[in-house]
């Protein structure tokens, strides 16, 4: 039987401002610019510069990491951790509960009907340390699932069938989970199947490439769910 799907929702919503977050994401461990350094700097280009009396110098201050200045502004928006090839790690805390994920969209995607509309599909792989939940593989396809056709997960010889809820779909067999993300290390890539309510069928095909890094980054931060 499939686990209680209770959280991705809330998921979803922070895997949706990640991406909203990732193309103006700098890089890991580079401070943000200060931009009233920059008014500053505008400023004194165009007006004449006034003479000020000396002031003590005062200890450079450290410079913020983008996760540090990220987190600090809203600790509910995704935060980004590291880019891994094609897998991003973030990390949030929506009502100061944490959690982290890794998160990736497909390469290629196919359809068998043409101008087919869909939102945009993901997978990601979160940690809910409050939840006791350790790297929960899901995937949203961007939409309406046909519940009574399993959707399937192949990972090079090995296949996976999937619980379909709303536009999500989880590993059916729990207990297969762990195999699943082996399998996900170990591959070059992922072929997600599925069919809508519609009767469309979608072939979305995922990069794998950088999931272990990726994983090992949210492990880090997450620590064991237990």
């Amino acid at each position: 039987m499939p686990r209680n799907r209770t959280a991705p929702p809330l998921i979803s919503l922070l895997v949706a401002a990640a991406y909203a977050f990732t193309p103006a994401a700098p890089a890991q461990g580079v401070a943000l610019t200060d931009v009233s350094s920059q008014a500053s700097n505008t400023k004194s280009k165009s007006e004449p510069a006034k003479r000020k009396p000396a002031a003590q110098k005062k200890p450079p201050a450290k410079p913020a990491t983008s996760t540090d200045s990220q987190a600090a502004v809203n600790p509910s928006e995704p935060t980004l951790m590291g880019q891994f090839g094609d897998w991003g790690a973030y990390t949030a805390a929506p009502g100061g509960k944490k959690v982290c994920f890794a998160l990736s969209k497909p390469k290629s995607q196919n359809a068998s009907k043409e101008d087919v509309k869909r939102d945009q599909a993901y997978m990601f792989i979160a940690t809910r340390p409050t939840e006791k939940v350790k790297e929960e593989v899901s995937i949203i396809v961007g939409y309406p699932l046909n519940t009574k056709a399993d959707a399937t997960a192949q990972v090079g010889s090995s296949t996976y069938l999937m619980f379909g809820q709303n536009d999500g779909a989880w590993i059916k067999n729990a207990a297969e989970e762990p195999q699943l993300l082996d399998s996900m290390r170990k591959g070059s890539e992922m072929v997600v199947k599925a069919k809508s309510t519609r009767g469309t069928e979608t072939t979305d095909t995922y990069s794998l490439k950088g999931v272990s890094n990726a994983l090992d980054r949210v492990a880090k931060e997450c620590g064991d769910s237990g």
